[in-house]
């Protein structure tokens, strides 16, 4: 009977072992399959953004029409902050954006708080407070300057009636973009609340349990475990808001058009009007100040506001 011995350097790999190896192997080839997934959306962004977004950078430095264009360099950009009503148009939207933005975030968080509490028909004032959001813009535009008019209003009738007499609320230049802005707040609170609620649910029960053992007040509960944890949808309702401020339009121009004179303009209704005029250039010039100015804010803001996740 003869004994077979393994010979000294002879391979005596195991099947376990060939396939660790092959599998080394296989994970050293990066197949492409997963990146045909991106191609659809890489499409429509090359298409509905980046050229968009470089066509637009290059006719701000022209003089264009329809039919001709002029390349005139940064003249259309130093125009644009040389015309008063221009200038104007710009405090005005960093003044309008951070007035709403502020309330929505205040009034939201406070609204979140109440409707997550346990109180009766919570869900019907859930539904009360989020109906604005789905009306039209412009038809709350057109309703609001109906109520606010000086002379026939409901508002001023009301205020009338009690022995107040109230003011030109968009006819004034000293109340028409503050009246436009606490009707964006009214239209817009609703969904910050929604997503200050989606936040305070989230937050795990246990911790106020063991507050309410430690017989920890509601401020200190707010102030030590709400408001801290409910900081991403914070984050998300800062950013939408300042976003949605920074370019708003359809409001402002359903109920003043920029008025009186140019009080309540905004950057985006100061570039309209710039179309309207026939100054193709300047007005885009404007859309490229307005791109500029909300990546400049949003962008490190968004970096600043979620730097407590990724540390986490």
């Amino acid at each position: 009977m003869t004994t077979l011995t393994a010979r000294p350097g002879a391979d005596t790999a195991g099947p376990d072992q060939g396939r660790d190896a092959a599998g080394k192997k296989r994970k050293g080839i990066k197949s492409p399959y997963p990146l045909w997934f991106y191609m659809p959306a890489g499409v429509f962004y090359v298409i509905l953004f980046l050229v968009p977004t470089g066509a637009s950078l290059y006719f701000s430095l022209t003089r264009w029409t329809l039919f001709e264009q002029e390349f005139i360099g940064l003249d259309n950009f130093v125009q644009f902050f040389r015309e008063q009503a221009l200038v104007q148009g710009f405090i005005n939207t960093f003044i309008y954006a951070f007035l709403t933005s502020g309330l929505k975030v205040v009034l939201g968080m406070l609204l979140g708080v109440f409707l997550t509490s346990q109180i009766i028909a919570r869900g019907f004032l859930r539904s009360v407070v989020f109906f604005p959001v789905l009306v039209s813009t412009i038809g709350v535009g057109i309703t609001f300057e109906v109520l606010m008019n000086p002379f026939d209003g409901l508002i001023n009738q009301t205020l009338a009636a009690i022995g107040i007499q109230g003011p030109g609320w968009l006819t004034d230049p000293q109340w028409a973009l503050l009246s436009v802005a606490l009707v964006d707040v009214w239209k817009g609170v609703g969904l910050a609340t929604l997503i200050f609620i989606a936040g305070i649910v989230a937050i795990p029960q246990e911790y106020f349990e063991a507050a309410r053992v430690d017989g920890a007040s509601s401020w200190k509960n707010f102030w030590h475990i709400t408001l801290p944890l409910a900081r991403p949808a914070t984050a998300t309702v800062v950013t939408l808001s300042l976003i949605g401020g920074l370019r708003s339009f359809d409001l402002i121009w359903a109920m003043t058009g920029g008025g009186p004179g140019f009080t309540s303009d905004v950057i985006a209704s100061v570039i309209y009007k710039q179309y309207q005029a026939g100054f193709y250039g300047l007005s885009t010039a404007g859309n490229v100040v307005l791109f500029v100015v909300v990546a400049a804010l949003i962008v490190p803001l968004q970096a600043w506001l979620n730097r407590g996740e990724k540390d986490a």
